[in-house]
């Protein structure tokens, strides 16, 4: 499929989409999010590519809503429901990063603010460089500073406390305090980004296909887990498929 606003490129089982409108320090206008609702749709099927990295172009992650093609147009029919649906369509585009059974890893070269800093954290890992910074701008902009998923993912990365503070300010949090606070896996040079983050995706890409899915799977399930039992459950179910399909790793 044709995209307008992101590109997607392969490398074995490794796909690298990339939010490509740099000269617009990658703002999300309505193309995009039909872009990335394509795009991700397609990947709940896509059994080929199996890890996916998410870049931004140019020297910007992601800058958040493009408030020149705002997706949600106040202007022509500022009613709730078209305010509504308009809301939703961002929304969507998290859950399917979720959904999607691919590990996700951002490599984020530069701030990833707004609707970006929401996407950063719908990734599974997240790996930046010194030219870094996480912002949740919306309450700064006389939002609340809950939105697109971030007071459910945030509290899970790095402590309610933490996430209380940061979404009640709309503080930006910059590479040293994201690695020590768990935000990020790991801050290394602008220019050992690529090499970094291929060489985890390649890692990921040795184990076994359908356990890296499974694993993503039970993660996701298990974040909300209303005990130690139901999540062992979980993981007892996967693990016997996958002995059954794998007979070596019973030798584990």
């Amino acid at each position: 499929m044709e995209f307008k606003t992101i590109k997607f490129e392969k490398s074995g089982p490794i796909g690298i989409l990339t939010l490509n409108r740099p000269e617009k320090r990658n703002a999300i206008n309505s193309q995009m999010l039909d872009d990335l609702y394509a795009f991700f749709t397609e990947r709940l099927t896509d059994f080929e590519t199996r890890v996916l990295i998410m870049k931004g172009a140019g020297t910007v992650w992601c800058s958040g809503a493009d408030i020149k093609e705002p997706a949600i147009n106040m202007l022509d029919n500022p009613s709730p429901a078209v305010v509504y649906n308009g809301q939703r369509r961002y929304s969507e585009i998290i859950l399917l990063m979720r959904r999607v059974p691919q590990p996700i890893i951002a490599a984020v070269q530069g701030p990833a603010m707004g609707a970006g800093f929401s996407f950063a954290l719908a990734c599974d890992i997240r790996i930046a460089t010194d030219k870094a910074r996480f912002v949740g701008t919306y309450i700064n902009i006389g939002l609340g500073g809950a939105d697109m998923g971030s007071s459910y993912l945030l509290p899970r990365l790095i402590g309610s406390a933490r996430a209380y503070r940061y979404l009640l300010t709309g503080d930006d949090i910059w590479p040293p305090e994201a690695e020590k606070i768990g935000l990020v896996s790991q801050v290394v040079p602008e220019g050992e980004l690529e090499k970094v983050v291929t060489e985890l995706a390649q890692k990921m890409c040795t184990k076994n296909p359908l356990g890296l899915r499974m694993t993503k799977e039970a993660l996701n399930q298990n974040l909300d887990a209303g005990s130690l039992e139901q999540a062992l459950l979980l993981e007892d179910r996967n693990q016997t498929m996958l002995l059954l399909g794998f007979p070596q790793a019973l030798h584990r």
